[in-house]
C-alpha cells in the first residue's frame, strides 16, 4: 500500500504551527491567480463595449485559458523540481501580470494574448502547491490543509467580483486591470521574502522522470487512474454549474438575474464552507470512499436542479441549487490531498500535475459540450447527462475504494 493512501485516524495528530506559514504562502498564492483568472470575466462588458467585441466571447476566452492551463500544468512538474516551487509561482504571478497588463492595452490581439498569459499563470500553481504543502504538512492533516488551500479560488473569484467593479467608475476597466497586475507584482514579491524558507527541501526531491513518465504512472496506478478521470468529470459539473447557473435561471425558470445571480452567490459560500467540512472528514475516513459518496451527492443535485421550473417556489429553488453548489463545489481539495498521499517520494508534483490537467480538461470540455446540448436539445438534458456521468465516477469510486480496503491486510 502506497503511504498516506488511507486516512491514518490513530494516536494523537502531530500539530499545524510550523506549516502555517507555507500554508498561507499557498492559499495567497491561489487567491491571487483565480482573481487574475475571472478579472476578464468580470470586466468583459466593459471590455467588449471599447473594444467592439462579443460578450459571450468570454466563454471561448474561458475554454482557452483552461486548455492552455492544463498543458502547462503537465509540463510544470519538471521546472519544480529544477527552480523550486516557489519560483515557477513567482514566474506564475509575473505571467498573470503581463497578461492584465496586455489586457489594459484596449486592443482585441492584445486581448487574446493577455487570455494566454494568464492560462499560463493558472496551470502550475496546484502542482507547485502540493509539492510545499506536501513537504510541510503532517499527513493527518492533508485533506483539511488542501481543502483550506483549495478555498483560495472561491475566494480569489469573490475578491475579483468585488474589488474590480469597484475600481470601474475611477479608473476604468484599463486601470482595474493595471491595478490587478500591480497586485500579482506585490504577491511575487512577497514570495520572494519567503522563497529560502519555502523551497528548503524537507524531504528528497526526485527530477522528474517526464511528462509521459507521470501519466502513465498515473493511469497505471489502481486508485490514481479511478481519482483523475473522477476528478474530470467532477469538474464538468462544477464548472457548468458556476457558469450556466445565472443563465438556466434567468431563461428556464424566469427568474431575474438579481435573484439568480444572488442564489449563486449562496451557493458559493456554501460550497466554500462544505470543503472546509469534507477536508476535515477527510483526514479521518478514506478519501476515495467520500468523494464517491460526494459525487453521488452531486449527482442527485444535477437531477434535482433539471427539474425546477418557472412554476417551482422560489424558496425551494434556492433550497435546490444552495444543496447542489454545496456539493459540487466542496470536494477539490479532498481530491488533490489523496494524489499527494498516494504519490511516490519525492514525485508529488509529477502526480499533482497529471490530475490538474486532467480536472482543468473538464473545464474546457464541459461548458461547451453542455451549452451544446441546451441549444439542440434543452437544460434538462444536459444537467441529466452531467448526472449520469457523474453517478458513473461516483461508483466507480466507491466500488475501487471498498476493493482495495478489502484485499489491503488488517
Amino acid at each position: 500500500m502506497q503511504p498516506g493512501a488511507a486516512p491514518n485516524t490513530e494516536g494523537p495528530r502531530p500539530g499545524l504551527r510550523p506549516a502555517l506559514v507555507p500554508i498561507g504562502a499557498m492559499l495567497g498564492t491561489q487567491m491571487l491567480i483565480s482573481l487574475a483568472v475571472l478579472s476578464l470575466s468580470v470586466l468583459m462588458p466593459a471590455v467588449a463595449r471599447d473594444l467592439g467585441i462579443a460578450p459571450k466571447l468570454v466563454g471561448a476566452f474561458t475554454a482557452v485559458t483552461y486548455a492552455i492551463a492544463s498543458g502547462v500544468a503537465l509540463w510544470s512538474a519538471g521546472p519544480i523540481s529544477r527552480l523550486g516551487a516557489v519560483r515557477v509561482c513567482q514566474f506564475a504571478m509575473l505571467a498573470a501580470a503581463i497578461g492584465l497588463a496586455l489586457n489594459a492595452m484596449a486592443f482585441v490581439a492584445a486581448t487574446v494574448v493577455a487570455v494566454a498569459f494568464i492560462g499560463f499563470a493558472q496551470g502550475p500553481i496546484n502542482p507547485a502547491s502540493a509539492h510545499i504543502l506536501s513537504q510541510r504538512v503532517p499527513r493527518a492533516w492533508f485533506s483539511l490543509v488542501f481543502s483550506v488551500k483549495q478555498t483560495g479560488v472561491p475566494l480569489g473569484f469573490a475578491a475579483a467580483g468585488i474589488f474590480l467593479p469597484l475600481l470601474l467608475p475611477a479608473l476604468g476597466w484599463r486601470g482595474a486591470s493595471l491595478c490587478a497586475a500591480a497586485l500579482m507584482l506585490v504577491g511575487a514579491g512577497v514570495l520572494e521574502v519567503l522563497r529560502a524558507r519555502l523551497d528548503a527541501s524537507v524531504a528528497p526531491s526526485a527530477p522528474s522522470d517526464g511528462i509521459w513518465s507521470s501519466i502513465v504512472h498515473v493511469m497505471r496506478h489502481p486508485e490514481m487512474r479511478v481519482l483523475g478521470w473522477s476528478a474530470l468529470l467532477y469538474v464538468v459539473a462544477q464548472h457548468t454549474f458556476t457558469f450556466f447557473l445565472v443563465t438556466y435561471l434567468y431563461e428556464h425558470c424566469r427568474l431575474s438575474i438579481a435573484e439568480a445571480g444572488f442564489l449563486l452567490f449562496l451557493a458559493q459560500i456554501g460550497g466554500t464552507v462544505q470543503r472546509l467540512i469534507l477536508g476535515a472528514l477527510g483526514d479521518r475516513f478514506p478519501r476515495m470512499m467520500l468523494l464517491g459518496w460526494t459525487g453521488i451527492g452531486i449527482a442527485l443535485g444535477a437531477v434535482a436542479t433539471s427539474l425546477i421550473s418557472a412554476e417551482t417556489p422560489y424558496w425551494l429553488i434556492g433550497l435546490i441549487v444552495f444543496a447542489y453548489g454545496t456539493v459540487v463545489i466542496s470536494w477539490n481539495g479532498v481530491s488533490i490531498a489523496e494524489f499527494a498521499a498516494l504519490a511516490p517520494p519525492g514525485q508529488v508534483a509529477a502526480v499533482a500535475s497529471v490530475q490538474t490537467a486532467l480536472a482543468f480538461s473538464g473545464a474546457v470540455i464541459g461548458p461547451p459540450l453542455f451549452g451544446l446540448i441546451a441549444a439542440v436539445a434543452d437544460y434538462r438534458s444536459a444537467f441529466l447527462l452531467v448526472a449520469a456521468c457523474v453517478l458513473a465516477a461516483a461508483v466507480w469510486q466507491i466500488a475501487t475504494s471498498a476493493r482495495l480496503r478489502r484485499l489491503r491486510p488488517s
